[in-house]
C-alpha cells in the first residue's frame, strides 16, 4: 500500500498528492510517469511524475478531475493509501548539449513542465518558462516554476494576470526579441503543443513535446497509447513519453483522445447514480 502523507488543492479541479513511495522516489526522473489504482476495483491510470523525493522517499503527482477514478481520487485524503503505484515507466527526458531552453507548460502541462524546468536549471542551463492558462484562478506551481528559471512569464486567454493570450505569442515575442534557443519543451494539450511546435519549426528550433494518450499497461503490449511519429507507429509509454514535436501527428492523436469521451462521462455519470443511489437507501 502507498500511503498519501501530503494532499493540496491548488484549484477547483486540480489536486496535488504527494505519496509515500521509497523505490519510484529512487529511480525517478524528470519526463517518466507512474500507473496507479485506487483500489481493486479500480482502473490503471497513468499519470506523470511532477516531483520526487529521494530522501523521504516519496513521488508527488498532480492531477485534474476529468473522470472517475480521478474523482475517486480527489477524494482520498492524508492518511488514505493506494493499492498500487507503478513505476517509474517511461524514458527519462534527456538534455544533452544544451544552454538556452525555453520549458513551456499550458494548463495542467505545468505540472510535467515543472521537473524539466527543475532538472535542466540544476544543471546550469539558462531556462525560460512560460505557462499559460484560461484565467488567473487557473494558475498553478507559479512560485514553484519562478524559483527554477531564470524568467517566467504568465500568459492567459481572458488577460486577468501577465500577458494576454497564449503561451505562443509569448514565444513569439520572445523570439522577436533576438532570443536564440537550443531547445524548447513544450508540455500540455495537443492543441496548444501542435501550434507550438508549428511556430519554431520555421525557426528550425528543436522542440519536443510529451504525449499523454489513452494508456493500459504502461508496458507496451496494449497498443492503447500508440502515436505516428514521423509516419511510423510508436507507443507512449515505452517509446515515449517525449518525441519530437515537429515530427508527431497531433491530428490523429486528437481524434484518438475523442474516441472514448462519451464512455468517459458515462463512467462519471454510473458512479455519482451510485453514491446517490447509496445515501437515498
Amino acid at each position: 500500500m502507498y500511503k498519501i502523507v501530503r494532499k493540496e488543492v491548488l484549484n477547483p479541479s486540480v489536486c496535488l498528492m504527494e505519496i509515500e513511495a521509497p523505490y519510484v522516489a529512487k529511480k525517478a526522473e524528470p519526463g517518466q510517469f507512474i500507473i496507479l489504482r485506487t483500489d481493486e476495483n479500480g482502473e490503471r491510470i497513468p499519470l506523470t511524475i511532477a516531483d520526487y523525493d529521494r530522501i523521504k522517499g516519496t513521488v508527488t503527482i498532480i492531477f485534474q478531475i476529468v473522470g472517475k477514478t480521478t474523482k475517486v481520487l480527489s477524494e482520498m485524503e492524508e492518511g488514505d493509501s493506494l493499492l498500487d503505484f507503478v513505476g517509474p515507466l517511461g524514458v527519462a527526458s534527456h538534455f544533452d548539449n544544451v544552454k538556452k531552453v525555453v520549458v513551456i507548460g499550458g494548463g495542467l502541462g505545468t505540472a510535467i513542465a515543472y521537473p524539466q524546468a527543475k532538472k535542466l536549471h540544476s544543471m546550469g542551463v539558462e531556462v525560460d518558462s512560460i505557462i499559460g492558462f484560461r484565467n488567473s484562478e487557473l494558475i498553478i506551481l507559479e512560485d514553484e516554476m519562478a524559483k527554477v528559471s531564470d524568467r517566467l512569464f504568465i500568459a492567459t486567454e481572458d488577460g486577468s494576470k501577465g500577458y494576454k493570450g497564449f503561451v505562443t505569442n509569448v514565444l513569439q515575442k520572445l523570439i522577436d526579441e533576438g532570443n536564440k534557443y537550443d531547445l524548447v519543451i513544450a508540455i500540455g494539450p495537443l492543441i496548444m503543443m501542435k501550434v507550438v511546435s508549428e511556430l519554431t519549426k520555421k525557426y528550425g528550433i528543436k522542440t519536443v513535446v510529451s504525449m499523454n494518450p489513452v494508456m493500459v499497461d504502461g508496458t507496451g503490449m496494449c497498443g492503447g497509447c500508440r502515436v505516428t511519429v514521423g509516419g511510423k507507429t510508436k507507443f507512449a509509454c515505452v517509446d515515449g513519453p517525449d518525441f519530437d514535436g515537429h515530427e508527431v501527428d497531433f491530428d490523429e492523436a486528437m481524434r484518438r483522445q475523442r474516441m472514448y469521451k462519451d464512455e468517459e462521462q458515462r463512467s462519471i455519470e454510473k458512479h455519482e447514480c451510485r453514491l446517490g443511489g447509496a445515501l437515498n437507501a
